[in-house]
């Protein structure tokens, strides 16, 4: 423990999802050991971040703007959605530079245990893109954990009258892991989803 301000810093930072007391007391005491660091940039950044960065009104991905630069881009495939349960996953997708449909953004998974159901999901906003008969594949890019493949399942089954095609991303051993190592849920969809060689 640390005395006053201090404590109250790292305890602030400890407060960041994935940042620990280690990790914080690390931040900390580099902002206050390096004489170059600019607190002023980092302080104004936060501010104008919470002031002028909102949702996509149409995929609920982050943006300054009413809508996101992909849903502005006209070059984008528009009768493909990919969906994503964070605005962090649209951003590793995006990495790859393999999609060059759009995204829509759930803002979470369904988690009876954590009391989110599909009412508290970008659900209802889904089926209203839907509506007018443009998109021809849905996505599914769900985390593939409980949550996420019960969210995959849930609108699977909620797509089912419609007619579009519902995919989901494939799922199995990492390039460079060991069999020996997977689990079994992994090494089971890597099996489901061979392909010829």
């Amino acid at each position: 423990m640390y005395d006053g301000i201090v404590q109250e810093l790292i305890d602030e930072l400890g407060r960041l999802p994935g940042v620990g007391p280690k990790s914080a007391q690390r931040i900390a005491f580099h902002i206050l050991q390096t004489p170059t660091f600019d607190v002023s940039r980092l302080s104004t950044l936060l501010s104008e971040v919470r002031e002028r960065v909102k949702f996509c009104e149409r995929c609920g991905n982050v943006s300054e703007n009413d809508l996101c630069a992909i849903c502005s881009d006209v070059r984008r495939d528009q009768s493909l959605i990919c969906v994503v349960e964070d605005a962090k996953d649209v951003a590793a997708i995006e990495r790859t530079r393999e999609f060059r449909g759009l995204y829509h953004v759930l803002g979470g998974a369904i988690s009876p245990i954590a009391g989110v159901g599909p009412d508290d999901l970008r659900i209802r906003q889904l089926m209203t893109r839907l509506s007018d008969g443009t998109v021809q594949e849905i996505i599914l890019a769900t985390n593939p954990n409980l949550e996420g493949e019960a969210t995959a399942a849930y609108l699977t089954r909620l797509l089912a009258s419609m007619e579009i095609s519902v995919t989901r991303l494939a799922s199995g051993l990492p390039v460079g892991g060991d069999l020996e190592y997977a689990d079994e849920i992994t090494l089971g969809r890597a099996f489901e989803g061979r392909r010829s060689a």
